[in-house]
């Protein structure tokens, strides 16, 4: 088939495959879905629990502020610290409650419990201030807590996942917490017809809370009646002990109190059963009365706490079970969607490995071969070219490492057939490089010829000159003499395509002035060039040479560019950071934008030595001398109209300054922006010295040779009356 032409090996096995993994994927995915999803509501019903616990222990401690807050309260104890303890464990659990309610699922059915729960939460600040004053009379405070407590007390209701006994948990629950709210309402209504002032009573509220004191103690019974009818026999076994430990519990705290009273020596009446004392305040006896049977608001509180305690013990237990349990159900069902997840993850994964370990076998030693070719082609063989271009050919290792394939088969002979390709493309490069280094010798061999014909020929001139008096004449042998400078030039040009390094032995550093007088010596139309502005600045012996070829060829460039009627200034200053700038401005026709931009490449990033070199020698001769000191020039369209303006920047490296000229932190400068201001590298060292090599004779003798002869040529026009020719630097 024309689609699968092109497909890899290891593509076309897994394709044959991948039915019967795709439908076990399917399948098994159905599988896991559904294990999911029943994690995610196993987990649902553990928040759920999370958030019944958290309401329960709110409303259980909200119930039991009210309860407390009754005697302090009607006492106009605002400040009292039992109060504010009350009180502050609520607020505890209301924000429990309100993180409980960022974690529970949000459906529709909690929200709006939540919201009913969160708006009564709402009041408690204005209920806590009204509290047991004439603004709530009766029973008016109790029951204003209901509307915190019911609400939390429903949400028990929502206990129901995973199996019918999770579901009993919540109406036990319910109904447990409702007989917790009961005995709540009791124990406060009692102790407040207990502990209130009966004159200061409106007409008809002591009747409201003899009525609803007598109402929540029925409600108690009936609820213990739900509680035994929703539980298990387990739990209303529990609920039993938990009362006859209050029971005992109390007994206890009687026989302590008697024990406490006789001690004192007073006289002491022991309290009624719970039952007796609930008939005799719901009778409306005065509390003086009631006193004498043992029934005060302490001996009242205490007995209906130890029932409140029972209560509340077995509703935590509820809870804490109830939350165990759906915690269990969520752990069941993670681990079961985790099992059916791996055993399903595990078979796709088998099917792709036995694939992959197939296509593997048969195309492990392909993928090592186009490694290799690529390795080949993009990094061994460049960076052997690149060793062969700038070292010796015969000191170079073109030894081929074969590809590490060493079978027989079809494969094999293909790596063979690539390292025999690899063996001749090294074998023609190195023989390139070769010949490109017999074209250098020739070049040296050349120029070294050439070099010595034109030094006797400039010292003919130069003893010419020296016997000459006519001064029509001796400007013509002036004219000789630069014409010779200039084909010594080119001879140097020669050495510079060669690769020839400068050798600065015998060569002390020189004036900057005077190596610009140099280099404006070697130019035809040197007469043209005039020199302002050069600070005080020495060069380094080493750089002298290629610094006057360098400038030379600028200046040839700029004085045969531009009209024979116009001037070609030399300007160079120091930049803050002690840096040289030395600028050539001329008034030719310009460049274009591009033509500046591939010019400055070139003398940026010089090419490598072809044909096209020829047309403009001069410019790569300038790259290659700048690149080799860490000069940077730049050319740029000039202030002027028309022109161009050449900027040779001189490093710290080739220059010497005074210390107190260089500021410490200062940065360069320029007036013309150039691509990168930061310092250049220091240079590696300087070349070595090589007695023998005639070339560095000639190319260093050079730049002293043409600042004398300069010399000697302005001396002899004075001499004979014709004057400088060339400015001096103001």
């Amino acid at each position: 088939m024309s689609l699968t032409r092109n497909w890899r090996v290891a593509r076309r096995l897994r394709a044959i495959l991948l039915i019967p993994v795709l439908v076990t994927l399917v399948l098994g995915g159905f599988r896991v879905s559904r294990a999911v999803d029943t994690w995610q509501s196993a987990d649902d019903a553990v928040r759920v629990a999370e958030l019944v616990q958290a309401a329960n222990k709110y409303a259980s401690d909200a119930i039991n502020e009210r309860d407390l807050s009754v005697v302090p309260l009607l006492k106009g104890d605002t400040d009292s610290g039992v109060v504010a303890q009350a009180r502050k464990v609520t607020d505890q659990d209301r924000a429990a409650f309100d993180k409980a309610v960022e974690r529970m699922p949000q459906t529709a059915r909690l929200l709006r419990r939540v919201a009913v729960v969160q708006s009564g939460g709402k009041q408690l600040a204005g209920i806590r201030k009204a509290a047991f004053t004439s603004a709530l009379p009766g029973v008016q405070t109790e029951e204003k807590y209901h509307l915190i407590q019911h609400p939390l007390m429903e949400l028990s209701n929502e206990l129901g996942f995973g199996s019918s006994n999770q579901a009993s948990f919540g109406r036990a629950l319910y109904a447990i917490s409702l007989t917790q709210a009961a005995e709540s309402l009791t124990r406060a209504i009692g102790t407040h017809i207990l502990a209130q002032d009966r004159d200061k009573l409106q007409e008809g509220e002591l009747a409201t809370q003899l009525a609803s004191f007598r109402s929540y103690a029925y409600l108690q019974r009936v609820a213990l009646v739900e509680f035994d009818g929703a539980a298990t026999s387990q739990d209303s076994a529990r609920l039993q002990k938990a009362l006859a430990a209050a029971q005992t519990k109390g007994k206890q705290q009687v026989t302590e109190a008697a024990a406490q009273a006789e001690e004192a020596g007073e006289d002491f009446v022991a309290p009624p059963s719970m039952t007796t004392m609930i008939s005799e305040i719901a009778s409306g006896k005065p509390a003086s009365e009631l006193a004498k049977q043992g029934i005060t608001t302490d001996s009242f509180f205490a007995a209906s706490t130890l029932s409140f305690d029972a209560y509340r013990q077995v509703e935590v237990y509820l809870s804490d079970t109830a939350l165990a349990n759906a915690k269990d159900i969520a752990a069941s069902a993670r681990r079961d969607a985790i099992v059916l997840s791996v055993v399903v993850l595990g078979a796709v994964l088998a099917a792709f490995l036995i694939a992959a370990g197939v296509a593997r076998s048969m195309s492990s030693r392909m993928s090592v071969l186009r490694g290799s070719a690529f390795q080949i082609a993009e990094q061994r063989l460049p960076a052997l070219l690149s060793q062969l271009n700038r070292a010796t050919p015969g000191r170079v290792d073109t030894r081929v490492a074969p590809i590490p394939i060493t079978s027989t088969d079809e494969i094999g002979e293909v790596a063979r057939a690539f390292d025999q390709v690899h063996r001749e493309a090294v074998r023609l490069a190195a023989e390139q490089a070769a010949l490109r280094s017999n074209i250098n010798a020739i070049f040296t061999n050349l120029s070294r010829r050439s070099q010595s014909l034109v030094e006797g020929q400039l010292a003919l001139i130069t003893d010419l000159e020296n016997n000459e008096a006519d001064p029509d004449q001796l400007e013509n042998l002036f004219r000789l003499d630069h014409l010779a400078t200039r084909m010594r030039r080119n001879g140097e040009n020669l050495l510079v395509l060669a690769g020839e390094e400068s050798n600065y032995h015998g060569i002390q550093q020189l004036a900057l002035v005077d190596v610009l007088r140099a280099a404006a010596s070697e130019v035809e139309q040197y007469e043209r060039i005039e020199l302002t502005g050069i600070p005080q600045a020495e060069i380094h012996g080493r750089a002298v040479s290629d610094l006057v070829h360098l400038v030379a060829e600028l200046l040839e460039n700029a004085t045969a560019f531009s009209s024979p009627q116009t001037n070609v200034y030399v300007t160079a200053g120091r930049l803050p950071d002690g840096r040289v700038m030395v600028e050539i401005h001329d008034s030719g026709i310009g460049l274009t934008a591009e033509d500046f931009a591939a010019i400055n490449h070139k003398l940026a990033h010089p090419p490598t030595v072809d044909a096209n070199i020829s047309r403009q020698m001069g410019l790569f001769v300038v790259g290659r001398l700048a690149d080799r000191h860490g000069i940077r020039v730049q050319l740029r369209p000039s202030r002027e109209q028309t022109g161009t303006t050449s900027l040779i920047m001189l490093p710290h490296t080739i220059t010497y300054t005074a210390p107190n000229e260089v500021p410490a932190d200062a940065t360069a400068d320029f007036p013309y922006p150039l691509e990168d201001t930061q310092p250049f590298p220091a240079l590696a060292g300087a070349a070595p010295e090589s007695a023998g090599n005639g070339g560095h004779a000639l190319r260093d003798q050079s730049a002293t040779d043409a600042m004398s002869r300069y010399l000697h040529r302005e001396e002899r026009r004075r001499q004979t009356g014709h004057g400088d020719h060339m400015d001096t630097p103001r």
